[in-house]
């Protein structure tokens, strides 16, 4: 399966994904709503997540959510994404660490069977 980000529609396919027309896609280019890749002949091209963006732009606004507003939620579920990314950075770093901790105590352990106990060495000396 190609990437979600993988430039693949024209515009106007963009459009009828989208349940828009394509001059709407270019106003919502021209507010910042969605920014499509461009070819080299600098034709408009859309991602699945441009067309999935344009999906929750279409609930918002047919919610009665005007475009400045769609603008702010965007941002903040932008912010969102971001801070759950590393969340969940964060915790693959805490199990790491864990595992880490877990390695070197049970090197611990195996180190201390092996040894002689005090008592042992003392009756040796």
């Amino acid at each position: 399966m190609a990437d979600r980000d993988t430039p693949l529609y024209m515009i106007g396919v963009a459009a009828q994904l989208a349940g828009v027309h394509p001059q709407t896609l270019r106003i919502y280019e021209q507010k910042g709503l969605v920014t499509p890749q461009r070819t080299s002949g600098n034709t408009r091209m859309y991602s699945q997540a441009d067309i999935e963006r344009l999906e929750l732009i279409n609930e918002l606004t047919s919610e009665g959510i005007n475009l400045a507003g769609v603008i702010r939620i965007l941002d903040l579920k932008g912010r969102i994404d971001e801070r759950d990314k590393e969340i969940d950075d964060l915790h693959k770093k805490v199990r790491r660490l864990a595992d880490r901790v877990h390695e070197l105590e049970t090197r611990e352990n195996v180190t201390a069977l092996m040894l002689p106990e005090p008592r042992a060495i003392r009756r040796l000396n």
